[in-house]
């Protein structure tokens, strides 16, 4: 994990309820029984402001423009509705006297770029904002309308936009691709719609949408998920999207000034916008399910005369309950994230994919006891597990909510051999027990891997299963390095003596059959193949890496070598790792660089990116399919897992691969943009630059 009732029948399924708004009925309320939670940014927004110099100009708007925009009279907003909907008897509550204050506000920004030109001539490092000069404004009382002017300084040193009062009836897509902008204002334009387009500015942090003419927001407006000022004041909404809830982070929502039903601005009035949003996000309905990921084929050849032996794999970051608090996953309902439902739709994902071997991360011992071991079981699977180290330090059931990894395969096709546990900061300080850095940084982590030994009892074909979870945080590159260094040295030492290891009695593999039918024969069972040197026998290696593609760990497992004084160590002092570097013998590759890796595996507001990976043996391993992408429409409408569809914020893996025999060559076709490639038992070759 990088940072860190439901319905299963809604996992994996098509057809589900469209967006659902609320308006026009009575909202029903779950009843608030715990406290809102506040939610820290992620992200420092510096304070901008204005610069007198004007470098060159933009053109935002597209359509029809008005040329000014009209003056109403205080108490009455430009659509005719009161300046509030306090009713004479009703008293005045903190929040709605709050509410008022802000509109007054708001409602006097009428002139164009007036936020701009309330900056002044103050200058702020980070940002600025330009005004149109009297001349520029006096001419444009007579001139037809034209696109408002903006000063544009270079991209780093701006995020504010300013495009209030110029009249505006449409906006262009070019305002879309300033994703770095963190405040927008729209303020006091004739915009009847605001384009779904607005999903792209995920970095705003306010957005002033005062006096226009908006009837309906877009759904999509429940991506921004760092806003935290939100201004609709006097427009035409009579309802507001569901999505709103997902905007876990807002602190002002301004309402005042819309027809809005009652059993919404009661809300903010008696509790205020984080209550609010609190209600929306528990009544939010199930967005439509999005569609099946698809199973890509990638090599379908066999050999002639030659049925190939196959298998499937799934890696899995579950979340861990303990994880999945409130405060971490606002943007989650309740029902959502509880895990009594959460694992169910875990479970029905691995049923679904049927693979021969599973890994799964962050499961911690209790719900492996409890849970995961029995009903797997049902399935057809054993399994090994391996805790992480501080559940030794605790007692009784703290201990058991500790996470950890667990690997099953399907009994019927594989026997286990043998299984390994061990903490990665251990390791370490076993060979580099002097070195400062290794007992200061990566010894205090208990990061773990879990590998079994594992023989197909038919084919007599052996694999080796490592299963592992490194380090989180992106500020220890250093102990993420040396804990994959880690486990590649350990992972030698073990097929170095797993290949001497003495071939398997067919009567160990014999399964037990369970059948009062004499006629019954059991599954036949062929003889261990051997192998001559530890890089031969078949590997994968699942889990979640926490490292994206371009990080050294990465680099590290696809091309079997860091140079020493890497810039990962440097200024450390890691013994043999920062003096000599990090080697590996194994030939591996990523099983989905065969389609330029995934966009993602961990998909959550503040972070989308690649982190979790299947590793296997190109020498001894050939890579036949792959679980594709997700939907691309439907991530365009959810800003976050976990939700209905997704129980993890992590994404399942699953390829499948054949077993090279020793005759046989491996070639794999590459969709990457790479073309065919011939694996011959060396690391890929680094990219050139």
């Amino acid at each position: 994990m990088y940072n860190h009732g439901h319905q299963p029948q809604h996992v994996m399924m098509n057809g589900g309820h469209g967006h659902q708004r609320f308006g026009g009925v009575q909202m029903k309320y779950q009843q608030a029984n715990h406290q809102a939670h506040n939610n820290q940014s992620h992200h420092q927004h510096a304070q901008h402001s204005q610069v007198s110099h004007i470098g060159h100009q933009h053109n935002f708007s597209s359509g029809t423009l008005g040329s000014s925009t009209p003056q109403f009279p205080p108490g009455h907003s430009q659509n005719g509705n009161q300046d509030h909907m306090q009713d004479d008897d009703e008293p005045m509550t903190e929040h709605w006297q709050k509410q008022l204050q802000l509109a007054a506000e708001c409602r006097g920004a009428t002139s164009p770029n007036h936020h701009a030109k309330a900056r002044g001539s103050q200058q702020v490092s980070g940002a600025s904002f330009a005004a149109l000069s009297s001349a520029q404004e006096d001419q444009s009382q007579h001139e037809r309308p034209r696109a408002p002017t903006v000063a544009v300084v270079k991209r780093e040193k701006w995020d504010e936009l300013d495009l209030g009062g110029q009249g505006l009836r449409a906006l262009s897509p070019a305002v879309f691709y300033y994703q770095f902008l963190q405040k927008l204002y729209l303020n006091h334009n004739n915009l009847r719609t605001l384009p779904e387009g607005i999903r792209d500015l995920k970095s705003l942090t306010l957005l002033d949408l005062t006096k226009n003419r908006l009837v309906e927001l877009p759904s999509e407006i429940g991506m921004l998920a760092s806003l935290k000022s939100l201004y609709l004041f006097d427009n035409l909404l009579q309802t507001l999207p569901s999505e709103i809830g997902y905007l876990y982070r807002l602190e002002t929502l301004g309402i005042a000034g819309n027809p809005l039903p009652a059993s919404l601005t009661s809300r903010l009035k008696e509790k205020g916008t984080k209550e609010l949003i609190r209600c929306l996000i528990e009544e939010m309905p199930e967005p439509k399910p999005p569609l099946d990921r698809e199973l890509i084929l990638l090599d379908e050849t066999t050999s002639a005369g030659q049925t190939p032996e196959k298998f499937t794999a799934l890696s899995y970051n579950t979340l861990c309950p303990t994880y999945a608090t409130k405060t971490m996953y606002a943007y989650v309902p309740d029902r959502i994230l509880e895990w009594d439902n959460r694992k169910m739709a875990i479970l029905n994902e691995i049923q679904l994919r049927d693979a021969d071997i599973v890994c799964l991360q962050e499961i911690d011992r209790y719900n492996y006891d409890e849970f995961w071991r029995g009903k797997l079981s049902m399935e057809g699977y054993k399994s090994f597990y391996g805790q992480k180290s501080r559940a030794s330090t605790m007692g009784g059931e703290e201990a058991r909510q500790v996470d950890g990894c667990s690997t099953f395969w399907k009994d019927k096709k594989y026997i286990m051999l043998d299984q390994q546990f061990f903490i990665l900061g251990r390791k370490a300080v076993e060979r580099e027990g002097k070195a400062a850095d290794i007992l200061n940084r990566v010894w205090q982590r208990d990061d773990i891997a879990t590998v079994v030994l594992l023989e197909n009892r038919a084919t007599g074909s052996r694999i080796i299963v490592a299963n592992v979870h490194i380090f989180w945080n992106p500020a220890y590159r250093d102990v993420q390095l040396i804990q994959a260094a880690v486990l590649l040295e350990e992972l030698e030492k073990l097929a170095n003596k797993w290949c001497k290891e003495p071939p398997c009695p067919s009567t160990k593999k014999q399964l037990f059959r369970f059948s009062d039918d004499p006629e019954t024969q059991p599954d036949p069972v062929g003889p261990s193949q051997e192998y001559s040197h530890r890089t031969q026998i078949p590997m994968l290696i699942c889990g979640d890496f926490n490292s994206d593609v371009g990080s050294t760990v990465y680099d590290l497992l696809a091309y079997g070598d860091v140079e020493k004084h890497h810039h990962d160590l440097e200024g450390g002092d890691y013994g043999h790792y920062s003096n000599v570097g990090m080697t590996h013998e194994f030939s591996l590759k990523s099983a989905y660089s065969a389609i330029g890796e995934l966009g993602f595996t961990n998909y959550t507001p503040d972070f989308t990116g690649m982190l979790d990976y299947i590793w296997y043996s190109t020498n001894s391993l050939r890579l036949t399919a792959l679980l594709g992408e997700i939907d691309k429409e439907y991530l365009r409408r959810v800003p976050g897992f976990p939700n209905w569809h997704f129980p993890s914020d992590h994404v399942g893996l699953f390829a499948e691969f054949s077993v090279v025999h020793k005759k046989q060559k491996t070639v794999e076709a590459d969709f990457s943009g790479g073309g065919a490639s011939s694996n011959s038992g060396s690391s890929s070759k680094r990219p050139a630059g």
